[in-house]
């Protein structure tokens, strides 16, 4: 069992979708998310005065996009993105409580964080290049890893998800045999030659490298949340390779939720536990779900 954390978030406007402050116990680093409708607001704060890195999020042309600096003081680099840049939407700012970060500092997890979001191909990056690491001693780069590994476990609490690498390592070239090791389930539908094999792997739905699905979104286009925009990302990013009838997926990769992971094998929108079936059986996820809450009660 990995080892516990406590992340206290306070939410300033008392509103979820409003500005909020995320630190955790023992962890130097404190993060200011806001809304762009609160900026002026947020820039008033004196962690805003401090020197950080900041994340902008938002969409350029409907492709969600994000933007990664780094200031010595936020609240001066953020209002020239304020006047240049109209696309974004939310702004995250990542200082110290006591401000004892330096430029050096902040350079280093400025490249340190344009690496790690590049790596995941998770949301395209508007920053032109790649930024160079600051020279740091020994300990310093140390200290910053130190800072960067609960970071890691903040922004994904906050719904700042462009650091999340979603591929897992490749266990199998094809998804014939599954895991003795995890529960295995299948997907398959016949008519469009889908068939797809996923490991339960603790709170992940992995699904195996060359599983096959569907090539195209077929289903609601509409809504930002819908899973088509989780669909173009793999795509785009090449984790889901497409051919003439289908798209095949190049790498296991671990989605949120069976209902997530069913979307994009169908191209639509999928009642995961319903249509999901443990490996070599007639028994749905759900059904499974149900036996082994049952047996956890005996």
């Amino acid at each position: 069992m990995g080892k516990g954390r406590s992340l206290e978030l306070y939410f300033i406007d008392g509103k979820p979708d409003g500005m909020l402050t995320a630190e955790v116990f023992n962890w130097t680093g404190h993060v200011l998310k806001t809304p762009r409708t609160r900026i002026v607001d947020a820039l008033k704060r004196p962690e805003a005065k401090y020197t950080g890195v900041y994340i902008l999020l938002g969409d350029i042309d409907g492709q969600p996009t994000a933007y990664i600096g780094e200031a010595e003081e936020l609240s001066t680099r953020l209002r020239g993105h304020v006047a240049q840049k109209d696309w974004w939407e939310e702004a995250v700012l990542v200082t110290s409580s006591a401000d004892n970060l330096h430029k050096a500092h902040v350079k280093y997890l400025e490249s340190r964080l344009v690496e790690m979001a590049l790596a995941t191909k998770h949301t395209p990056l508007e920053n032109g290049n790649q930024p160079t690491r600051s020279s740091l001693s020994e300990s310093g780069i140390a200290n910053m890893e130190a800072f960067l590994e609960t970071l890691m476990m903040v922004l994904p609490a906050i719904q700042v998800g462009l650091f999340e690498n979603k591929v897992r390592p490749k266990k199998q070239p094809i998804p014939d045999i599954g895991s003795a090791t995890y529960p295995t389930f299948e997907l398959k539908t016949s008519r469009h030659g889908i068939k797809a094999v996923a490991e339960l792997r603790g709170d992940e739905m992995v699904v195996l490298s060359g599983s096959v699905a569907r090539k195209n979104w077929v289903g609601d286009t509409r809504a930002k949340t819908h899973y088509f925009i989780l669909h173009a990302k793999l795509v785009k990013s090449g984790v889901l390779v497409q051919n003439d009838t289908h798209s095949v997926f190049s790498e296991d990769y671990a989605f949120s939720s069976p209902s997530a992971a069913g979307a994009v094998v169908n191209g639509r929108s999928t009642s995961g536990p319903r249509e999901w079936k443990l490996k070599g059986t007639n028994k749905t996820y759900a059904e499974w779900e149900a036996e082994q809450l049952e047996k956890d009660q005996a």
